[in-house]
């Protein structure tokens, strides 16, 4: 469970729960979490308890992240809940996500034959230039389109798209023999982002995860070179709907069950707007006391640009509730599916 526990950024003790008398409402260690960590207050505690998800935005660096914790208890399996991951293609449908496609092992150009950029993106990406473009790309890949697309052509937007899928493709590959080290740095503003670096400040602010479990922290930072025991992982890629625009973005999946429960990191390598990079851990706890269900615990972590100077200060107010409100709609969403409402 010490696993477990390192991943998910919560104490250790918070998944040592096995054996364990309850405590009157919430395990004890659960209940030590929502105090020291979340600082739930009583009429939190009292919606948890009833059924109802709840929602809470946490400390964090507000010129560019944003932190939400989520909860909810759901009366179905652990293991239904690990199914519906695999089956990411059927679980993330519908609402904001528009396409949703798992990525293969190895991964293959048919897995990204559905990749489409959408018209905004392509008219943005003819006056697109380092330093100075709305999508979020690597210089490299804003001079290859620069030297290959031929606006003049009518079908430059299939050319684009063509490019879009071979890079997609590359990426995939590259990420997954090198890892964060293969991750983009974007050249959409002055200032270069470099996402593994964000990646790795985003992983430090994790509380525990370097006290408890080294080897933990080593897997999120050096894929695939560092490997852990007992898990499954998976990266597939989807186009969402995000803010105002469509976004493309890839993630990596790594899952694991234990005695005690389950754990599932979704981290995010590519997104063609607003973020840099993210996270979301979810910690699925069983607790008898209530039945075969579990609690449903998690963290989600992004880093965007935006949130800084002025302009960010007014628009980050509105960032934070949209994330809360996502984060809501997903406890929400999961918990009736799972319970097959």
């Amino acid at each position: 469970m010490r696993r477990l526990a390192a991943i998910c950024s919560l104490p250790a003790a918070l998944l040592l729960l096995a054996g364990r008398p309850p405590a009157a409402d919430f395990p004890r260690d659960l209940d030590s979490y929502f105090t020291k960590y979340v600082k739930l207050d009583a009429a939190m505690r009292a919606q948890l308890l009833a059924g109802a998800p709840v929602t809470r935005l946490l400390d964090s660096d507000a010129s560019k992240e944003v932190v939400v914790f989520g909860a909810v208890w759901i009366d179905a399996p652990v293991e239904r809940y690990l199914a519906a991951v695999r089956d990411i293609e059927r679980f993330e449908s519908g609402g904001n996500f528009r396409i949703t496609k798992k990525i293969g092992s190895p991964p293959a150009p048919a897995d990204f034959a559905a990749l489409r950029l959408s018209d905004e993106d392509a008219k943005d990406l003819r006056t697109c230039k380092v330093a100075d473009c709305q999508v979020k790309l690597a210089q490299s890949n804003i001079e290859r389109i620069q030297r290959e697309v031929d606006w003049s052509r009518p079908d430059a937007h299939q050319q684009l798209d063509r490019i879009a899928r071979e890079t997609a493709l590359s990426f995939v590959n590259a990420y997954l023999q090198g890892g964060n080290q293969q991750l983009a740095v974007y050249r959409d503003a002055s200032r270069p982002t470099f996402v593994a670096q964000e990646f790795a400040e985003m992983i430090d602010r994790l509380p525990s995860i370097g006290e408890f479990l080294p080897e933990v922290r080593k897997y999120l930072l050096e894929f695939p070179r560092a490997a852990l025991a007992g898990s499954e992982s998976f990266l597939y890629w989807q186009e969402a709907i995000f803010g105002l625009k469509p976004t493309i973005r890839i993630n990596h999946v790594v899952m694991a069950e234990e005695p005690g429960g389950a754990m599932v990191a979704s981290k995010m390598i590519y997104a063609s707007h607003y973020f840099w990079t993210a996270l979301e851990l979810r910690v699925l706890l069983r607790d008898p006391s209530r039945g075969n269900g579990f609690w449903f615990v998690t963290e989600s972590r992004s880093r965007s640009d935006g949130l800084s100077g002025f302009t960010g200060r007014v628009i980050r107010g509105k960032v934070r509730g949209e994330a809360e409100k996502g984060t809501q709609s997903v406890l929400q969403v999961t918990r009736d599916r799972l319970q097959g409402k």
